[in-house]
């Protein structure tokens, strides 16, 4: 049932989702020590093909996987792939907090498109404020110096060519045929496509094995089943509930979570230019949101 505020159910479910997607970036670099990252992406959409079929046999939903929807299902597919490389590229390369917080202007790049492509969502003066500072947060996290050393232009690029990637994802789920079928089933066809693209790609970024661990096959597990086929279709369902600005103003918590947790676990710089670049982002996405 649409929800026209947030309740105390839906705010606990996007802090809890949010700050799973932060611990996710964290798994993500972990496991990047034992597996070559674009591997380790193809076998995580591999395995997530499982668990997402599975939820669409369990709802029921399995028929809104159709033939017709092939071309765009390709071309979404593809697109998430290219997200994922370049994501799990960025979290080998920089500090999860800097590749979080150009990930995250992920809307910035969603509303420009949005502006020529897409009906009814042009760029107000209030969300031209937002994207402004939202590109402002993106440039400086990418421009600043790491104290620590921990800072790596390619990375920072990968990452920012990620938001690009999921902000592709996101335009076409509404542009083509696939907004008929629903976010299961866009979810599904990302998946299904992404395993083969990423598992071809991967020969081409280095060994395959690094130096893997038995925790390392776990959290491949926690990948697939409880990041995507979990929190990933549990943040369609709070779209689906409650107020879409609502919920996507939420997404700067993410950023703000992996610096945190960064710090804790990786030991990575927390400095004030960082955090003044996250304030930034989530200052414009809060803006370009915002009705």
């Amino acid at each position: 049932m649409r929800k026209e505020r947030l309740d105390g159910v839906g705010l606990a479910a996007l802090i809890a989702v949010t700050l799973l997607l932060a611990v996710n970036q964290i798994v993500v670099k972990e496991v990047n020590r034992g597996l070559q990252p674009v591997f380790f992406a193809g076998l995580r959409s591999a395995l997530a093909v499982v668990f997402v079929y599975g939820w669409l046999r369990y709802r029921g939903l399995w028929g809104r996987i159709r033939l017709a929807d092939l071309g765009p299902g390709l071309l979404i597919g593809a697109v998430f792939a290219a997200e994922f490389l370049c994501l799990f590229m960025a979290l080998d390369l920089t500090a999860v907090g800097r590749a979080s917080v150009i990930f995250y202007s992920m809307p910035l790049w969603l509303a420009v498109a949005a502006h020529f492509w897409l009906p009814n969502e042009r760029i107000t003066l209030k969300r031209g404020i937002g994207l402004a500072l939202a590109f402002l947060g993106t440039a400086w996290a990418i421009l600043s110096k790491s104290p620590s050393g921990q800072a790596s232009l390619t990375g920072d690029i990968f990452a920012l060519a990620g938001a690009w990637g999921w902000a592709g994802t996101a335009f076409l789920a509404r542009k083509t045929r696939l907004r008929e079928a629903g976010p299961e089933a866009q979810l599904f066809w990302m998946v299904l496509i992404s395993a083969p693209v990423l598992l071809l790609a991967s020969p081409f970024f280095g060994p395959l094995i690094r130096d893997v661990q038995p925790m390392h096959w776990v959290w491949l597990v926690f990948q697939a089943g409880v990041i995507v086929a979990g929190v990933f279709i549990s943040w369609l369902w709070l779209l689906s509930v409650y107020p879409t600005s609502t919920v996507a103003s939420f997404s700067f918590l993410t950023p703000l979570f992996a610096i945190i947790l960064g710090y804790f676990i990786f030991d990575e710089a927390l400095s004030f230019g960082l955090m003044l670049a996250a304030g930034f982002v989530a200052a414009g996405i809060i803006l370009i949101n915002r009705r």
